[in-house]
């Protein structure tokens, strides 16, 4: 179980049973290696971009994991609307978890796109307050890149903020064409990539796996 858990952490994807003993031995050899040469730990900047479908999911997971370690976590949603009633949104407020949407709605279908500016700014100043409280181990910000990449965020001004934050607070950061100066500093950088998806053959967004 150690030797899955070791490949699991590393981002593969292994069983145990399948490996042979000279890879296990392998295994066990690094293991060994890491604990010695063990860094301190140290708050990550994590991104979660690309086209395809699962960025906000993969936060909300870190989310509730984190929060099952008794860690101190916020998301903060830049595009989903303040009225809602997504079903993260229904899940955190039975657990106590707080999850807040300040968004109102799609952008590309607003026909006030200075309010959506005027919502963006509001959201990232309650990002700041919140990642400048040190009152978190963890702060999700959801969809953040839109606002940068509309020019409503100056991506510098966020640079600067995480770089003064507690240096053990973990930032989680999605939405699609994260700016390259982010992706530069982020310790981790998933895409996601989109295959297939059932909104080309006519299946919309469902309850319970969208929303």
């Amino acid at each position: 179980m150690e030797e899955q858990n070791y490949a699991e952490a590393q981002g593969e994807s292994v069983e145990v049973d399948e490996l042979t003993e000279e890879g296990r031995a392998r295994i066990r050899k690094e293991q060994a290696e890491m604990r010695a040469h063990r860094k301190p730990a140290k708050g990550l900047v994590m991104i979660n971009t690309g086209n395809g479908k699962g960025k906000t999911t993969a936060a909300l997971g870190v989310l509730f994991r984190a929060w099952g370690h008794n860690l101190r976590v916020v998301m903060l949603q830049f595009l989903k609307s303040q009225t809602g009633k997504w079903g993260e949104i229904r899940a955190a407020q039975k657990l106590g978890i707080e999850i807040i949407p300040l968004g109102d709605g799609f952008t590309w279908n607003s026909d006030n796109l200075e309010h959506d500016k005027a919502l963006a700014r509001k959201c990232w100043q309650l990002c700041r307050e919140k990642i400048e409280s040190d009152q978190y181990d963890v702060v999700i910000m959801d969809e953040i890149t839109y606002a940068i990449n509309y020019g409503w965020l100056d991506v510098n001004e966020v640079l600067s903020t995480l770089q003064t934050r507690n240096p053990k607070m973990h930032i989680i950061i999605t939405g699609r064409d994260a700016p390259q100066a982010l992706i530069d500093y982020a310790d981790l950088v998933t895409e996601m990539a989109e295959i297939k998806h059932p909104y080309h053959e006519g299946i919309l967004a469902q309850k319970g796996v969208d929303f």
